[in-house]
């Protein structure tokens, strides 16, 4: 297995493990920290195992940060609707 893919592996077991563990903030502090490492590392992986691998994990990230995915998907969808 190689070291991007070991890296985004202990990506989502730390990002689940912030999840276990009581917010004020509903972990959207956490969240920006993860998605600050995650999405170089998602490059990475992409990078050294290809397209269908790093879509995999893009997936399996998603699922882990589900509200800011939610958020987002919210935001366009209103800045392509009112356009």
């Amino acid at each position: 297995m190689s070291t991007s893919l070991v890296l985004a592996l202990l990506w989502l077991v730390t990002a689940n493990v912030i999840a276990m563990f009581p917010s004020k903030d509903h972990h959207w502090r956490n969240a920006y920290v993860l998605i600050g490492l995650g999405v170089p590392l998602l490059g990475w992986v992409w990078a050294q195992n290809g397209i269908w691998v790093g879509l995999i994990v893009l997936i399996a990230a998603m699922s882990v940060l589900r509200w800011p995915v939610i958020y987002l998907v919210k935001r366009v969808k209103g800045l392509l609707g009112s356009a």
